[in-house]
């Protein structure tokens, strides 16, 4: 297998047939940028209330700049979306396949839409396509893959994706890295080329080891925010300061900022599940990934420890009031699947807490996973009669609050702050309690 690193001298592939099957958190930035990148890309979407969403011209994510960039490969003529992957693939050169590939109850990774993806277009496929999975897989997907259509003129290759919800759109117009794996050099640089107005790097590799490459990027994150959270706790005990703790070690260049924030701990819906199916793989060949496995126990740790804060600091008072300040995992996006904020929500509700949550993408509480809390229209109705508020998801609008009202519709002026990001001098001034994750 021929390895290729490059800063991509590659050659560019002006306007290619492209196929995305799936309009989801990776398809649609996908095709927005192929689209805007002057490639004719055909978006397949199964889903009838989303396909009309986004026939209608809005997007069915909260996600920035995502809809402006969708709507402009539509006017341009660049990009349309249809209801199946066989309507879609027929003139395709390229298939981007981005299904959802979610966290089966063993840990390992169900890999149910893709295969029926692939084999719905495998009949309708154009003799030398290249099919690119760009869900995240296990290692050997993409041979399984190309078995399971039983077309010996496609390829099949692995083009992993590294992107942020939140900030999808950013990363897919000005990617760190493009990873392409193929068995033959020629098909990857063929899909490389589809990027090549990114300029971003480029890593060739083999099929193996660019499934892989995922798997290992997500996984480090996840160890990295799982030792600040249990050096957040060490702080606690001993009087120290997380946040100046960090400070230092950030400033070591072989150690850096990104990923040593403490927080309620990590979610979303490619950290745990990428970390569960890499521990799950690593037990199908007989090694123990002990550290990884640390790692998940020292994130359920810190949870269990952000609920113990909350209710020790309630837990005298008769009928208590809890607020929360977001419910996604993370700020910039609509994303809530695995998110710590509703984790602690539900604890608290099991508690026998009454929850009161504001969260700027959320409206109603309809949904399973905000089943009796009481989802509310701003951060003040969240506030009101509260014996305490934990902001769990650092969405900007929290820092601009009025702290003087805030304390005045509170049953308790307590603010427990799990993210940080909240000034205690300030808070301190209109006499409000303030807490926060590791500190004394």
């Amino acid at each position: 297998m021929e390895w290729l690193a490059t800063n991509g001298a590659i050659p560019f592939a002006l306007r290619t047939n492209i196929a995305v099957i799936g309009a989801g958190y990776v398809g649609l930035p996908t095709a927005a940028v192929l689209a805007k990148f002057g490639h004719i890309v055909t978006v397949a979407e199964n889903d009838p209330q989303r396909l009309r969403t986004l026939r209608e011209g809005r997007s069915p994510h909260f996600e920035d700049g995502l809809e402006a960039l969708l709507n402009e490969g539509v006017l341009q003529g660049n990009l349309v979306y249809v209801e199946s992957a066989s309507a879609a693939v027929g003139d395709a050169e390229v298939i981007f396949i981005c299904v959802p590939t979610p966290q089966g109850d063993d840990g390992a990774t169900d890999l149910s839409y893709l295969l029926a993806a692939a084999t719905s277009m495998a009949p309708h496929l154009r003799p030398g396509a290249i099919v690119v999975i760009k869900s995240t897989v296990p290692v050997g997907t993409t041979q399984r893959l190309h078995d399971l259509m039983g077309r010996a003129d496609v390829s099949v290759a692995s083009n992993p994706e590294f992107l942020r919800t939140g900030t999808a759109v950013a990363e897919s117009l000005h990617p760190k890295r493009i990873v392409v794996g193929a068995e033959h050099s020629d098909v990857a640089l063929r899909v490389a080329s589809l990027f090549e107005k990114s300029n971003a790097p480029v890593v060739i590799t083999n099929c193996a080891t660019a499934e892989t490459i995922k798997y290992a990027a997500n996984a480090f994150l996840a160890v990295r925010l799982s030792f600040s959270n249990e050096m957040s706790r060490f702080c606690e005990r001993v009087g120290a300061d997380i946040f100046d703790l960090l400070q230092g070690l950030g400033y070591d260049h072989r150690i850096g900022f990104s990923y040593m924030q403490p927080g309620p701990g990590w979610g979303g819906s490619c950290l745990p599940k990428d970390v569960a199916s890499l521990i799950a793989m690593s037990k199908l060949y007989n090694l123990e990934f002990s550290l990884l496995e640390s790692a998940v126990t020292t994130n359920d740790e810190q949870l269990n420890h952000v609920v113990m804060r909350i209710l020790s600091e309630v837990g005298t008072i008769t009928k208590p009031v809890v607020g929360l300040w977001g419910l996604t995992f993370k700020a910039g996006t609509d994303d809530r699947r695995n998110s710590p904020a509703v984790r602690v929500a539900q604890k608290l509700l099991f508690s026998q807490i009454k929850v009161r949550a504001y969260d700027p993408t959320v409206s109603s509480g309809n949904d399973d996973d905000l089943h009796g809390i009481e989802i509310v229209g701003n951060a003040y109705s969240a506030a009101q009669g509260a014996s305490l508020v934990v902001l769990l998801t650092e969405w900007p609008e929290f820092r601009e609050l009025d702290w003087n009202k805030v304390a005045s519709v509170m049953a308790e002026p307590s603010i427990f702050d799990t993210r940080n990001i909240l000034n205690r001098d300030v808070l301190r001034q209109a006499s409000l309690h303030y807490s926060s994750i590791g500190t004394a």
